[in-house]
């Protein structure tokens, strides 16, 4: 498969049951590269709640998506993820929350962030030689939404506002929504998936996905943390 941007995750483990009822609310695998049934829910459209999030699937962003830059190779991007993970050591949260973040829906994290922050400056900032530079076209769309003077100096310089000290782990679980129907909505997850939520919730491992043409991302590669 042809990916046109790469990005490093933390995705979730396929197996729990949190991650599996998490996928199906999204409506797109990951890891098998296919769409899954939503959850039947009374009163919600879960497929228009989920349809701006869907593509990219289950995840926490640690590098967002970029272009490989002229000169670097897909097999070089891998090795350098593994020496990456080779020195770096998982962190453990002491959960997660199902919580409104603007008019969005999302899984925040519970309790101190100063080692997962950090671990995701490391993917910014040491995996940045494989990304292309950011286009005009993306400076302007981005500077667009209004950006304060730390936002654009990190979108010069890492193609992204919201990294290095901006960074707010979060995993996507909706759009924006209309008031009534984030409340009605977040209830409902806090009711299905809050009991499903881990606490503590550990990251053993980052992820490399790759976007397809049709701009649905797939998992191509768990690199465990081992340092």
């Amino acid at each position: 498969m042809t990916f046109t941007r790469y990005a490093i995750y933390f995705a979730p483990p396929a197996e729990a049951e949190w991650t599996k009822f998490a996928t199906s609310w999204l409506g797109w695998d990951m890891d098998t590269g296919s769409e899954v049934t939503h959850p039947a829910l009374d009163g919600i459209d879960v497929a228009t709640v989920t349809e701006v999030p869907r593509k990219y699937g289950l995840h926490a962003t640690m590098k967002p998506p970029f272009r490989l830059r002229d000169g670097q190779s897909f097999g070089a991007l891998q090795d350098a993820c593994a020496s990456l993970a080779a020195v770096r050591a998982p962190v453990t949260l002491d959960g997660l929350q199902v919580a409104r973040l603007g008019r969005f829906l999302a899984l925040l994290p519970l309790g101190n962030t100063d080692d997962l922050n950090a671990l995701a400056t490391a993917c910014v900032q040491e995996l940045d030689t494989f990304r292309a530079p950011t286009s005009a076209a993306e400076l302007v769309r981005r500077r667009a939404a209004g950006l304060t003077p730390e936002q654009d100096a990190n979108l010069v310089q890492w193609g992204y506002p919201y990294v290095n000290g901006l960074f707010r782990f979060h995993i996507t679980l909706s759009g924006k929504l209309s008031k009534p129907t984030l409340a009605k909505v977040h209830s409902v997850l806090e009711t299905r998936l809050g009991p499903l939520l881990p606490a503590p919730l550990q990251i053993s491992d980052l992820t490399l996905v790759g976007e397809d043409e049709d701009g649905r991302f797939h998992l191509i590669h768990r690199f465990f943390l081992s340092g």
